[in-house]
This record gives structure tokens, C-alpha cells and sequence, in this order.
């Protein structure tokens, strides 16, 4: 059908297209038409996320990470990127921050969740040649794991958010933060999971309901303890990095419908992290 028009007939059908298409599609036209023009640019920035892309990329990033490739000897890895692994962090964090604005949420969550593990684990370990590695990448947590959430809650819902954030936060939360030296650009900007959590539950209802994931998921940290013979944090430390979200969850649970849930509560604190 194109064959069959001129040039002049071209120009006509383009020019329909973008006066009346929507944004994306005149910029995409802009975009092919001056692949250096500013419109070229937003259209590169706007551009979908292929989120289970992304969630392959992180994974890959990580596991080169865990196996010491960026440190040295692994030609998995260029000595170039070796130097240069914070702003390949830093471009993942991005895109997938993209993607979870997306309807595909999940691989998106997957890689966020990948991302802000490997940064838990960056506090004692050495995966790359930084003094303090999430300093470094100017990766905040706190930040992270809200766009996390409130993703996972505007695709699927109350419940699957409750889920997996109970089981997160007993993962993730650190009363120092996550940075080595608990100063600098990212602990001014970090704040406890539990202030984020805290934020993101309005009502009894919603708190009584998050109550109940949260024991399941210490429920399965006093099962994991008893499987592994103790490897991990230990009791005191858990109850310690967890203290500030027990006390709000006290504050509100005590004297309301869900208020049986605080003697379950203690029992659990009990057991978890037990050596």
C-alpha cells in the first residue's frame, strides 16, 4: 500500500499521524525523525520498560556480584566495568523504578527486591572495591522498598501487599540503616521501613490485617532458625533492628478489635532469630 504513494502522499499520511496522535506517538515520530532532538530524548526516557528484561539484567548483576566478578579475575567482567559497577547499579535501580510504574508488576518487583537485598548484604560483605558500596551507588532502601510497595498494592491489592512487605521487613529493617558508616548523602535521605510501612496503612482495619502477615512471616523466621541451626542474625539483634516497628504496631493494635494479637506478638518475638 506504501508503494503505491509518492512522496508528497507520505509526507501527508505522516503529518496525519502526528497531528492527530497522542504525545508518545508524536514524539516517537519526532524522535525518528531528528534522532537528536530533545523530543528524541523524552521518548527514549518515556519509552516502555520490558520489566522481565530488566529483572534478568539485575539478577545477572547480582549473581556476577555474589561470585566476586567485580573485584578481580573473572572475565565475565571488564576491568573497565569492574570500576565503573555503581553506575550500572544506578542505571538498574532507574529502570526498574520504570517499570514498576507499569502494569507488569511483578519481574519488576522481583528486580527491586534483588537490588535491595544485594544492599542488605553490601553492609558486611565485600562484592565491589568501595569503602562503603551503597553510599557509593546512592541507593536509599527505605526509598526503594516504598515504590516496591505501593506498586505491589495499586496491581495487587491489600492482602498481597500485607504479604510480601511483612516478610520484607523482617529481611531488611535496620536500625542503623544501610549504609557501612551510617553517614553521607544516603543516610541523610534513608528512614526506617517501618515509618514507611507505617505510612501506608491508614486504618485499624489495614493494620490488623498487616498484623497477621507480620506473625506468619516471624512464623517462618522461627521455622528457617530451626532448619539452618542459627546461621543469620541473632535473636537479640532482629529484636533490636525490628523495635521500632514492634512498639508501633503496639500503639496501634492495643485497645481495638485486633488487640489479641499483641500476647501472639510477644510469643513470636521470642522465638525469632533464637540461636
Amino acid at each position: 500500500m506504501l508503494a503505491a504513494l509518492d512522496e508528497a502522499g507520505l509526507k501527508k499520511a505522516l503529518w496525519t499521524l502526528y497531528w492527530r496522535g497522542s504525545a508518545p506517538v508524536r514524539e516517537r515520530i519526532m524522535a525518528a525523525i531528528d534522532p537528536t532532538s530533545a523530543a528524541a530524548q523524552a521518548a527514549r526516557t518515556n519509552a516502555p520498560v520490558d520489566a522481565h528484561a530488566i529483572e534478568a539484567e539485575v539478577r545477572e548483576f547480582a549473581a556476577l556480584a555474589r561470585d566476586g566478578a567485580y573485584l578481580a579475575g573473572d572475565r565475565r567482567v571488564s576491568p573497565k566495568e569492574r570500576t565503573r559497577w555503581r553506575f550500572t547499579f544506578q542505571r538498574l535501580v532507574k529502570a526498574t523504578t520504570q517499570a514498576l510504574a507499569g502494569r507488569d508488576v511483578e519481574p519488576a518487583a522481583s528486580a527491586m527486591a534483588t537490588l535491595i537485598e544485594l544492599a542488605c548484604e553490601l553492609r558486611s560483605v565485600d562484592y565491589f572495591r568501595s569503602e562503603d558500596p551503597v553510599e557509593a551507588a546512592r541507593f536509599v532502601v527505605s526509598e526503594a522498598a516504598a515504590v516496591l510497595w505501593a506498586a505491589v498494592r495499586r496491581e495487587q491489592g491489600h492482602a498481597a501487599f500485607c504479604e510480601l512487605a511483612a516478610g520484607q521487613l523482617v529481611r531488611w529493617e535496620s536500625r542503623w540503616g544501610w549504609t557501612r558508616r551510617g553517614e553521607g548523602w544516603v543516610s541523610e535521605r534513608e528512614t526506617s521501613l517501618a515509618q514507611v510501612i507505617a505510612g501506608m496503612l491508614p486504618a485499624a482495619d489495614a493494620w490488623g490485617q498487616f498484623a497477621d502477615a507480620y506473625l506468619r512471616a516471624l512464623d517462618g523466621v522461627a521455622d528457617q532458625r530451626r532448619t539452618t541451626k542459627g546461621r543469620g542474625r541473632s535473636r537479640k539483634e532482629r529484636r533490636e533492628d525490628l523495635a521500632e516497628w514492634t512498639a508501633l504496631l503496639r500503639q496501634r493494635l492495643a485497645h481495638g478489635e485486633y488487640e489479641d494479637r499483641l500476647d501472639a506478638l510477644a510469643n513470636h518475638l521470642a522465638l525469632v532469630g533464637r540461636r
